[in-house]
């Protein structure tokens, strides 16, 4: 049976709005479909969905699968993923990887999808509910919220926490999960008066650090921050910097792409959870070939796991550093 090999040398793959990008592979093993696999990613310009993406091309190319990206238009385009949808239907692929924008905001499509015998697996962000679609292949984000929240409080050592929350994107599942797995691991609850202050950046540097020099007019009072990524993370760093507040907070973050491992190095913040798109890509594209070969699908949620990336490491939680970061981003452990 044919298996994807591991990423090897990627190859970029330029899709903007709806543009189709494919990469034409060998024919199947005799008895098999042609493996015809579309990736539906949030965005194209995201670095981490754009390493998802070149991740899974090059798997798709080793394994001798046609392969398509598409991609909405912006961070919360659902119109955009339901015409990405339809147009893979249209062009008859067999699989469906997609990073849904909102958990619910295109499930519609994905009925559709399923109705026609496609396999459509999420990758990165769940569905809600999850069994809309076939499987679900991403990071437990409660868990690496609950990492950067417990970096933060063992960081912050016996000062009481005083916290600017930076999240995402409204009614994402991930949003919401590293949210809410933050407030776990730093020990508060929603509504705590020690938050201080919170805003949604939809994932973006620039209206992270609006937001923040928003919340700074509120109040300077603060010694922690959580950020749901790290483009945001940069644009907290850049709001706290000209107020002299960057060196006073803990800051930490979740992504571990090379650029996030760098500011961790270089002190723009504390501390970032690395997770793997790499690793998603690979085994939707593996489960993509096993599902053209045999019929088989996946299903349920399957971690593709989180590691603490810091140069200040804290008693009682496992975690590496910047070195180990930068040989290692958003690739497999």
């Amino acid at each position: 049976m044919r298996k994807p090999a591991l990423m090897g040398l990627a190859l970029a793959v330029l899709a903007t709005g709806c543009t189709v990008e494919r990469h034409w592979g060998g024919s199947a093993d005799a008895g098999g479909d042609q493996v015809n696999i579309g990736l539906v990613t949030k965005t194209d310009t995201n670095p981490y969905f754009v390493q998802l993406r070149v991740a899974a091309s090059a798997a798709a190319r080793e394994a001798g699968a046609e392969f398509s990206a598409l991609a909405g238009q912006f961070d919360g385009d659902n119109n955009g993923q339901v015409k990405a949808i339809e147009n893979l239907l249209q062009q008859g692929v067999n699989t469906i990887l997609i990073t849904p924008n909102s958990s619910t905001g295109v499930l519609d499509a994905i009925e559709r999808a399923r109705g026609a015998g496609v396999l459509v697996i999420a990758l990165d962000t769940a569905t809600e509910p999850a069994d809309a679609v076939d499987a679900t292949i991403a990071t437990d984000n409660v868990a690496a919220g609950r990492k950067q929240g417990a970096y933060v409080r063992a960081a912050l050592g016996d000062t009481p926490p005083k916290l600017f929350m930076v999240d995402g994107t409204p009614g994402s599942s991930v949003d919401t999960n590293r949210h809410n797995g933050f407030l776990d691991g730093i020990g508060l609850a929603g509504g705590d008066p020690a938050i201080r202050g919170r805003a949604p950046a939809n994932g973006d540097q620039n209206t992270a650090q609006q937001r923040v020099e928003n919340l700074l007019q509120r109040t300077t009072d603060l010694n922690a921050v959580y950020t749901m990524n790290e483009p945001s993370a940069r644009g907290a760093y850049a709001a706290l910097r000209p107020r002299g507040l960057a060196e006073q907070v803990v800051m930490g973050s979740i992504d571990g792409g090379c650029e996030g491992v760098r500011d961790v190095r270089n002190g723009l913040y504390d501390a970032t959870v690395m997770q793997f798109p790499a690793r998603m890509a690979e085994r939707g594209v593996a489960a993509a070939v096993e599902y053209a070969d045999t019929g088989t699908k996946p299903s349920g949620f399957i971690d593709t796991g989180s590691v603490v990336i810091t140069d200040k490491p804290v008693p009682g939680m496992d975690s590496k550093d910047t070195g180990w970061g930068l040989e290692h981003c958003w690739g497999d452990e």
